[in-house]
């Protein structure tokens, strides 16, 4: 019983092996007209702004051989080709050039791998390609993070430093790679408060919004967490029960009435706040821009990120998103 209770605190999501980027999309589309994406996350336990919130890589681009441009096909290849070129130089102005003096040498992350504060820390570390390794921390024990007095995550070792809080260590790091950054940036602290105030307390009522979803997340639970066999099984059924009605209290609690609703209208909130630009930050990321698309990185391919793609307007930020931090920097065992 007191396994499955500690279950109230796990946020699975299944972590996107085959995100598309708009690179890959435009090659995807030219090939069509040839004829032709562990995760345990925390909802409520996981580091936070405040004590009361606790809670992709992008595949080789599809390989695109231009046909003879004296054919209607080729033409159209060839269209292919362009957007091609200008999707893969925009990733390229995309990325904010880092001293190597300025990187740090040993980065360890201690996390839960869908544990949306935690991917606030991996969206800023794979943007800046700063190589790190990971410890995924087992839920029930945390033998893992036995050594540190704080006991929960994230938790970044730098060079030896231990780092704790997603946002401070965001601020750390930022100030270390980037010295030259001293002005305050008002738009962007005001919508990185933002994620942390609102949006990620619309995501747990929307994974588990039915048997059926929460059965989702914890289908991936059960085989990418950091799990004994016993441990395994009591999560998928039992912990997908209690966090479905879990996620109704969550929703009184945050005031919620439709979840989906929620969801859209925070993804359309964001959106707005964009205006039209490339990117919070203009032609590229802010710090915001890295925090909204780290929490919302594992949820993107369950059932409620696919649905908030497809009846939003965030997909096109999103897939600029994808294609801007590139490839995850995380160091293989």
């Amino acid at each position: 019983m007191l396994r499955a209770q500690n279950l109230y605190y796990h946020f699975p999501v299944p972590r996107n092996i085959f995100s598309p980027c708009s690179a890959a999309a435009a090659s995807a589309a030219a090939a069509a007209t040839l004829g032709r994406r562990n995760c345990i996350g925390t909802a409520f336990n996981c580091c936070s702004a405040k004590p009361e919130m606790r809670q992709l890589w992008f595949p080789p681009l599809f390989p695109f051989v231009l046909p003879s441009i004296t054919t209607k096909s080729g033409l159209a290849g060839l269209a292919g080709a362009v957007s091609f070129s200008m999707a893969l130089s925009s990733v390229v102005e995309a990325k904010e050039p880092v001293s190597l003096e300025s990187l740090p040498k040993d980065v360890v992350l201690y996390q839960y791998e869908a544990c949306p504060f935690c991917n606030k820390v991996k969206a800023f570390l794979d943007y800046h390609d700063i190589p790190y390794k990971v410890v995924e921390v087992n839920p029930f024990g945390k033998k893992e993070i036995k050594w540190s007095d704080y006991k929960k995550v994230p938790i970044l070792v730098v060079d030896g430093e231990q780092l704790v809080e997603s946002s401070d260590i965001i601020d750390k790091l930022n100030q270390r790679i980037h010295p030259e950054k001293t002005i305050l940036d008002e738009e962007e602290s005001k919508w990185r408060r933002w994620v942390d105030e609102h949006l990620v307390h619309v995501l747990s009522p929307n994974i588990y919004r039915t048997i059926s979803e929460a059965l989702e997340s914890f289908s991936y639970i059960t085989s990418h967490g950091n799990f004994s066999f016993h441990e395994r099984l009591t999560a998928k059924y039992a912990g997908a029960a209690v966090m479905y009605l879990v996620s109704k209290k969550l929703k009184k609690k945050y005031n919620i009435t439709d979840e989906r609703a929620a969801l859209y209208e925070a993804a359309e909130t964001w959106s707005k706040a964009i205006d039209g630009r490339e990117f919070l930050g203009g032609s590229r990321p802010s710090l915001a821009d890295l925090s909204v698309f780290g929490v919302l990185r594992p949820i993107r391919y369950l059932k409620a990120g696919r649905d908030m793609i497809q009846n939003t307007s965030i997909g096109e930020w999103y897939q600029r998103m994808e294609a801007a931090v590139g490839e995850s920097s995380r160091l293989q065992a």
